[in-house]
């Protein structure tokens, strides 16, 4: 299978569970600019949608949307500890975070990248953001992990939450949360994934 990514992007989540769950995978990067792929493709040929990631299978059919992408994965391989068994509670509550992260922290972010939004429009959105932060952090006081063990939810959540310092927001002031990025980044799978999207970077 291949995944399609770009460097400093949420694709950065299925690129850390591929590694974390040992699968067999080519790594493709996308011009988020140009659309176009490192394999010669027009990535809207394969996503219209236009971004990352996108999973593409051994039999050609493609998948988007990173919740989706890291949920399929997981149900790859039987007995990993990264996501919980399809049809149980503790599945829906892996659900619930993945769905929080996506709509109130990554859609969140996203107007801040937006440079024709004026900076007091962005610090209405920083507010709500904070808040969000804040019940992060609240979620992560007494535990190590959004749910029992580093999973699904966690990979999501250290990719968007590297987006703080593009927007000058420090995540110091959250030490839940600062310590929650710096636990998974000892990962191997994580600094293994750091480390070749940022090999495909202009030097």
């Amino acid at each position: 299978m291949k995944l399609y990514f770009a460097p400093l992007t949420c694709s950065l989540s299925p690129h850390i569970v591929l590694r974390e769950l040992g699968t067999a995978f080519e790594l493709v990067r996308v011009d988020n600019k140009t659309k176009q792929t490192a394999d010669g493709q027009d990535f809207l040929d394969l996503n219209p949608k236009g971004y990352v990631a996108a999973l593409v299978l051994d039999d050609g059919k493609v998948l988007t949307e990173g919740p989706a992408i890291v949920q399929y994965l997981a149900d790859l391989v039987p007995g990993n500890t990264l996501a919980p068994a399809n049809g149980t509670w503790e599945r829906v509550r892996l659900q619930e975070w993945l769905n929080f992260i996506a709509t109130e922290i990554h859609s969140g972010c996203a107007p801040l990248f937006n440079t024709d939004i004026p900076e007091p429009t962005k610090a209405v959105f920083k507010q709500k953001l904070f808040k969000r932060l804040d019940y992060l952090t609240e979620s992560l006081r007494h535990q190590d992990y959004l749910m029992n063990t580093f999973g699904l939810a966690d990979s999501y959540l250290f990719s968007v939450l590297k987006w703080l310092p593009f927007f000058d927001i420090d995540i110091k002031g959250w030490a839940a949360l600062a310590s929650f990025m710096a636990r998974i980044e000892m990962r191997p799978s994580v600094q293994a994934a750091i480390a070749a999207e940022e090999a495909t970077l202009p030097v």
